[in-house]
């Protein structure tokens, strides 16, 4: 069988981000009505906002395919200031990847990938390394702490929300 980088990154982006844009609707209804300011809130006082846990995951998504198609990654520059604003950087997020040409993804298992770290470090690795052991877990890393924070300031939303884009796959036995 062959997955393809395209299908396993695209093909994995874009649905969780439609979850979190759905996440974060249901986040912005009880803010309004607790009068809370989710975007700004954290689970601890040294960790990122949720505003800043949405952007960094749309980055890595971004990020991961540009890479993985060798094309130069951008300095991005965040913006938003509401959960409207971010629904809406989820929503350009979620264009952009869908309007990634897949043949652009040949050759991107093998195709040197290097990420700067501050001071002389580098991670040097391969689009299938990219795409496995940085881009895929801090990208989840990001949603799901976006949705500690909102199920920690009292947000109803379970898991049934977190992986939406499996209700279309149950059915019925036989």
């Amino acid at each position: 069988m062959t997955i393809s980088l395209y299908g396993m990154s695209v093909g994995s982006f874009v649905p969780v981000l439609e979850s979190l844009s759905g996440i974060l609707g249901k986040g912005a209804a009880h803010g309004r009505e607790k009068n809370l300011d989710l975007v700004n809130a954290r689970l601890a006082p040294d960790m990122f906002t949720l505003k800043q846990q949405v952007q960094i995951a749309c980055e890595h998504a971004r990020s991961c395919v540009l890479r993985l198609t060798g094309q130069a990654v951008p300095v991005f520059g965040f913006t938003e200031a509401g959960m409207e604003d971010l629904q809406a950087g989820i929503a350009a997020t979620i264009t952009f990847l869908k309007g990634m040409d897949a043949a652009a993804f040949a050759g991107a298992e093998t195709r040197e990938v290097s990420i700067d770290l501050p001071g002389d470090l580098v991670i040097a690795m391969d689009g299938l390394q990219q795409l496995q052991a940085w881009a895929l877990p801090n990208f989840y890393f990001h949603v799901v702490t976006a949705y500690g924070i909102l199920r920690h300031h009292g947000v109803n939303i379970g898991k049934k929300d977190y992986l939406s884009q499996v209700g279309p796959l149950i059915c019925r036995r036989g």
